[in-house]
Formats: C-alpha cells, structure tokens, sequence
C-alpha cells in the first residue's frame, strides 16, 4: 500500500512577556514558550507540521495593544502566506481575548487560511471561520 503524502504545514512561534525583567537571562519566559510551542509542533510531525526558521518574540510588551514589533513582523508574513498555523503557549500571548483574534483575523481577504493553535489548553482557532462568524464568537464570550 503506497502512503499518503502529507501536506507541509509551515509553524510560526510568538512569544510575548509583559516585563523586560528577566529577559538577559541565559533561560527566560520566551525561551520557555519556544521550547513549549517547539516541542508541540515536532508532536505533530505525523501531519505535516514543520517550525519556520523565523523567530517572532515580544518581550517587554503588553498584549492589549497590537503595536508590537514582531508581532508585526508575523502578520506581514502571514499577508505574505509564509505561514500556516501560529503556535502559541497560550492564547492571551497573542491577544487579550477572543474578540481580538477576530479582529486580527479581519485585516485578512476572507480566501486567507491560518489557524492559531494555543497549547495550554490545546484549542485550534480557525481565523478564517472565525471571521464568519464574528458576531457568534463575541457573544459565546459572554456566557
């Protein structure tokens, strides 16, 4: 029996730390939220999941705002479909809430597909279904 072949699917990892304490040391939070996420796509091999080369951490920054250097940089690669799927340790790393990531999800054309995948509590985030169904997903948050 010929096997399947599986479709690459090229991961990005972002990592955001409020605080720029702890950040010169050799081991800090970013690194930790790398190896987590890292850790986590390689479980997911089996389906095709491959980490980019690029980097995007955010250490010193707050998650209520997107003026974010490398979080910039992410989406422009996004824009650019260099990316499939973000990993992120959780989902407040990215964003404050739910809403936000469907805010984010509405700068993109509605044929755009990336999914965000949090793996603290191991939901994947379609943004592209979530933009759909924008008005459902902000009142889900309310109950």
């Amino acid at each position: 029996m010929k096997a399947i072949p599986v479709k690459l699917v090229r991961c990005a990892i972002y990592t955001r730390v409020s605080t720029d304490q702890g950040l010169d040391q050799e081991f800090n939070s970013l690194d930790a939220q790398y190896d987590a996420s890292s850790a986590y796509i390689k479980s997911q091999a089996h389906a095709g999941w491959t980490l980019i080369k690029a980097r995007y951490d955010d250490g010193g920054y707050s998650g209520g705002s997107t003026d974010r250097p490398d979080l910039q940089r992410l989406l422009d690669d996004i824009r650019a479909r260099k990316i499939d799927v973000i990993v992120v340790y959780k989902v407040d790393r990215l964003t404050r809430s739910l809403a936000g990531m469907v805010m984010a999800s509405l700068r993109f054309s509605p044929s755009f597909r990336v999914s965000v995948t949090c793996i603290e509590i191991l939901p994947s985030f379609s943004l592209r279904r979530l933009s759909r169904r924008g008005g459902e997903a902000g009142a889900g948050e309310r109950t």
